[in-house]
């Protein structure tokens, strides 16, 4: 067998659809009903992702920021963001009990264990759209890592997060001149003016050079103050 043949370690079916994780040679890639969402090959547009925001909330100063994370996948960015200690609180919300499993005891653990064992941080197992929608905290950073794109969701039920009403949900945790920073395969000129129509302001995309293919994109938008 090849080395680089992927080695399937967990598949499990849960009420989102199918989630596997997988090894292949020394990194790890997890699939999501068929879609590969990331692995732990590079890294560094999971990084951006987070401080992108916190650039954009620094400009504007202020008291130590709170974080929300939409999405745990591998672990980049949780691991980013505590190893920040300027963030106050670092929330992050995954759906996929398998996810969270792999991250507590299974084979992601390396990548977050010192993150978990912050005491800023917490992981809220839940949707995210039902988050948005329920609770009564507010954040000063929303970062979203959950899909490969507005444009390219894994789930058909997730482009409800990138429409008015879902990004209605996003200002509403959001304090006055919060960030929201969503992560894309690709640029989606489309969802910046939906983010515009939306009530955002200071709408822009910025492009990560990743180890192979086109760059990866951060969309950012601010709420108003």
């Amino acid at each position: 067998m090849s080395s680089d043949a992927p080695v399937i370690l967990d598949h499990r079916h849960g009420p989102h659809g199918e989630v596997v994780l997988r090894r292949r040679g020394e990194h790890h890639e997890i699939i999501a009903n068929g879609c590969f969402l990331m692995d732990t090959s590079d890294g560094r547009s999971e990084r951006h992702l987070v401080d992108a925001a916190y650039a954009a909330l620094a400009a504007n100063g202020g008291r130590p920021p709170s974080l929300l994370i939409g999405g745990l996948g591998v672990g980049f960015s949780l691991a980013h963001a505590a190893a920040n200690p300027h963030w106050r609180h670092i929330a992050v919300v995954e759906r996929e009990q398998a996810i969270i499993d792999w991250h507590f005891s299974g084979p992601l653990a390396p990548i977050s264990t010192a993150a978990l064992a912050d005491p800023r941080s917490v992981i809220l197992s839940t949707d995210l759209l039902t988050h948005l929608r329920d609770t009564d905290d507010r954040y000063d950073a929303l970062c979203l890592d959950i899909d490969n794109g507005p444009d390219w969701t894994v789930t058909e039920d997730n482009g409800d997060l990138y429409s008015p009403t879902g990004l209605a949900l996003c200002r509403r945790v959001l304090e006055p001149g919060g960030v929201l920073a969503v992560w894309s395969a690709k640029p989606s000129p489309a969802f910046e003016e939906t983010l515009r129509n939306a009530g955002f302001k200071g709408v822009r995309t910025e492009e990560i050079q990743v180890a192979r293919g086109v760059p990866d994109v951060v969309h950012l938008a601010v709420e108003p103050a």
